[in-house]
This record gives C-alpha cells, sequence and structure tokens, in this order.
C-alpha cells in the first residue's frame, strides 16, 4: 500500500512509522527542522507500546516528487494549512486514492473536498495524545492510539477495506465506522470542550472538572455542540453532554489539549475551526451558543500566535 503522510508531527509521525514498520510504501512530508532530521537521521517513536527507530524513511517537502502517487494520503497539519497541503497533494490522486484527515474538527473534511472534490474524501477520527518531542521524535503517551474511519455513505469499499488491513497488521487499534460522520460529532463535542476550557483557564482537565462553576462550563460548550449537531441533522442524544462529562471524569487530572499546548508556546490556535465552528454554525441555524462565542472572542487576540 502506498501512503503519503502529509504533515509528519505526532500524528502522522506515529502512524506513519508504525504503517511503514509493518511493510505499507511511506513517504513523509514535512518541513523545517522536521524535514532536514527525518532526511539526516531517520524517525524514531518513543512510546509506552514499544519504541521505534526507523533509520532511513522516505521524506521530503514536495509532495508532487513522490513517484507512483498514492493509495492513501493522510493528513495530519493544522487546521489552517488544510487548503493548501489538500492543493500540494493533488497530483498524487488517482481514481481509487483515499485522502483522509485525522485533523481536529469537523469542518476539515469541507475544506478538502473544495479542493478534491468529494469522491476522493473518506472520513477519519484519530485518538492518540502524541507530539514532536525534538526534532525527528515522536513521543506518545498513555495506551491510547486508535483510528476509525469509512466510507461517508457506509459502504465497506476497497480502499478503506485496505486501510483496515493496514491498520492491523501495523498494530494500530483501528475500527471501520459505517456511520462516521456522527463519530467524527462525537469526538468534537468532547474536543471542543476540553480545547476551550484547558485553553481559556490555561490547567489540566483535572482542575476544571473539580471546579464546581467551571465544570458547568465545560458541560454548557460540550452541549451547544450537541445542539448544533442536533440541528446538523447528526443523530446524538440530547442528553449527549452529560455522556461525555462522564468520560472526562475518567480522563487523567493531567489531561490537557493540543491547543492548550500551542497557547503555552505561543502558537497559533486552531479555536477558529473548533469553537469558532460551533459559533458560526449556531448562527447559521439559530442555535444560541453563549459558551463557545466567549471563549471564540477572548481566545481571538493570541489565534495568530504571540506575534500577532
Amino acid at each position: 500500500m502506498r501512503i503519503t503522510i502529509m504533515g509528519s508531527g505526532g500524528v502522522g509521525g506515529y502512524f506513519g512509522a508504525r504503517l511503514a514498520q509493518a511493510g505499507c510504501d511511506v513517504s513523509f512530508v514535512a518541513r523545517g527542522a522536521q524535514l532536514a532530521a527525518l532526511r539526516d537521521n531517520g524517525l524514531r517513536i518513543e512510546s509506552p507500546l514499544g519504541n521505534l527507530h526507523l533509520p532511513k524513511v522516505q521524506v521530503t517537502d514536495r509532495p508532487v516528487d513522490i513517484a507512483g502517487g498514492a493509495d492513501l494520503v493522510l493528513l495530519g497539519v493544522k487546521l489552517w494549512d488544510t487548503e493548501s497541503a489538500a492543493a500540494a497533494i493533488r497530483p498524487l490522486i488517482g481514481a481509487e486514492t483515499a485522502v483522509v484527515s485525522f485533523q481536529n474538527g469537523v469542518v476539515k473534511d469541507d475544506i478538502v473536498r473544495g479542493v478534491l472534490g468529494a469522491g476522493s474524501v473518506i472520513g477519519g477520527v484519530c485518538y492518540i495524545g502524541a507530539s514532536i518531542a525534538a526534532p525527528g521524535v515522536i513521543r506518545h503517551t498513555g495506551q491510547m492510539q486508535k483510528l476509525v474511519f469509512g466510507e461517508f455513505d457506509g459502504s465497506s469499499s476497497a480502499r478503506v477495506t485496505r486501510l483496515r488491513d493496514a491498520c492491523a497488521a501495523a498494530g494500530i487499534d483501528h475500527a471501520l465506522s459505517p456511520q462516521i460522520r456522527r463519530v467524527q460529532w462525537e469526538k468534537f463535542v468532547f474536543l471542543v470542550g476540553l480545547s476551550a476550557t484547558t485553553a481559556t483557564a490555561r490547567l489540566p482537565i483535572g482542575a476544571i472538572r473539580a471546579n464546581p462553576r467551571a465544570r458547568t462550563f465545560l458541560h454548557d460548550l460540550m452541549n451547544e455542540v450537541v445542539q448544533v449537531a442536533r440541528a446538523e441533522g447528526v443523530d446524538l442524544p440530547a442528553d449527549f453532554a452529560a455522556d461525555r462529562m462522564a468520560f472526562c471524569d475518567q480522563l487523567p487530572e493531567t489531561m490537557t489539549s493540543s491547543m492548550h499546548h500551542d497557547l503555552e508556546r505561543g502558537g497559533r490556535l486552531e479555536v477558529n475551526w473548533l469553537s469558532g465552528d460551533v459559533v458560526q454554525r449556531g448562527l447559521r441555524l439559530g442555535i444560541a451558543t453563549p459558551c463557545n462565542r466567549a471563549v471564540f472572542d477572548l481566545l481571538s487576540v493570541r489565534s495568530e500566535g504571540l506575534a500577532a
């Protein structure tokens, strides 16, 4: 299976390495220090599930230079790079190519479809705690490393079946879902709540869920996403936010979010595509989203990073 990893950070680097170790023909697309490190020293994975070093990897900063096209393109770039990344991989796309985004949010697939067309895109959701520890080194924390994916029409196509088989060979926890849109929104409910609270409070989830007022705010953030999803036609229970609160109570108290990490290091934030997306959809659908509006407005001063 010919796989291109577009964005070789925590998500792309980890899963790309596992797939390459299992024998897939994997090409990584990277830039800057990550590109240089992968060229010089290969790719290292530090993980409780087993460390891995690929001393030589196929890596470039120009997808057009990857020969033979791709059976699968895995998108793992930050959300603000989605459109340009989709345009860059266009030369790799054939009739049976699957492009799957394991980025945050739910608007990502609309952006990719707008560039590549609907036929190339399958739905995906990723569950992992992984980040670049140093150029060329991906650190995986915890035991979770799961990919859920599927065709948006629910069919078991040859391309999603190939991806399922590749994940099984690589030891990646995975599921092939006939309801991938619902799965994406289920994660989005939790992700918006976690990202919004940890970034605005600049604290991990344990401190937020232990404080009665912050806990209520977390619930209300997620409930707004649920109501927007239901108005969009997604089949979520009306009380799904309570289910996600119970899930939050099971998380390690030190858990935070990628948006919190980005804020702490002075980087750009994905808030426009998280709480901001909830606000925009709510305005269009007539659903009130005051909690997400507060987060979106407050974090807008840092959305472009400290340089802004």
